[in-house]
């Protein structure tokens, strides 16, 4: 599933209908996106099992990766969870607690590939979704030494995958120092997303060791030409 590196689109279950996820996967997967995430920051879980069923039927085989929020949101129509850990904060809620709630869906949903997650969110000059959520600070935005020390210690704790996300509205995006950072120690994927908003930005995340750069709404607010540089650009 992460044999492939490249773009990652972001679906929001709350502000996505089926119809509209599904024209997304159609066309994520004849521009060649890597992988599809469906979720969001407030666990709104009315309509994920829907959307995620809708981006499965028209992806085509691009795998369906549930990001979620809590663990009420979980369903079993996505291919993989990333099992998050907000690693940069220390609100136990989304530490631990999320995750022995998830203990019976994944107990009912073998199939379901759980991948343990190490999330950090970093500064990207604006106060985030997920900041407001769950209550922790972001790690410095200039600290790339701070943000490889919780990405080792992840690593050590047997984490399997990184995500290093300045958030959804954030001003900037993760800087490539601070992605090299990551990289240096990270022994997984490492999923980099938040302020991206160019083939410029999606490019420079991948040079700096970003193995997968997830975008959300400038995936669906860009034309067609707009969609093709960022997949470009996620190759290069």
């Amino acid at each position: 599933m992460f044999d492939t590196q490249g773009l990652a689109i972001l679906v929001d279950p709350a502000r996505t209908a089926p119809g509209a996820a599904f024209s997304i996967a159609g066309r994520a997967r004849d521009e060649g996106v890597s992988l599809l995430l469906v979720g969001n920051s407030f666990g709104d879980d009315l309509a994920t099992g829907e959307v995620a069923r809708a981006l499965r039927a028209g992806g085509g085989g691009i795998p369906v990766v549930q990001f979620p929020a809590t663990a009420s949101q979980l369903v079993g129509d996505v291919d993989a969870v990333l099992l998050l850990s907000l690693v940069s904060g220390r609100n136990a809620q989304y530490l631990i607690e999320e995750h022995v709630r998830a203990v019976p869906f994944f107990r009912l949903h073998p199939r379901v590939r759980v991948v343990s997650t190490a999330y950090c969110l970093v500064d990207g000059g604006a106060v985030t979704t997920v900041e407001s959520v769950s209550q922790t600070r972001p790690l410095p935005g200039d600290k790339p030494e701070l943000l490889a020390a919780h990405v080792e210690a992840a690593m050590h704790i047997g984490m399997e995958a990184v995500y290093v996300d300045a958030g959804s509205g954030a001003a900037r995006p993760v800087s490539g120092s601070m992605i090299r950072a990551a990289r240096a120690v990270a022994r997984g994927p490492l999923f980099v997303g938040g302020g991206i908003r160019d083939a410029d930005a999606v490019r420079a995340a991948r040079d700096a060791g970003a193995d997968f750069v997830v975008i959300g709404s400038l995936f669906e607010r860009e034309r067609e030409r707009g969609v093709r540089d960022l997949v470009a650009a996620a190759r290069t």
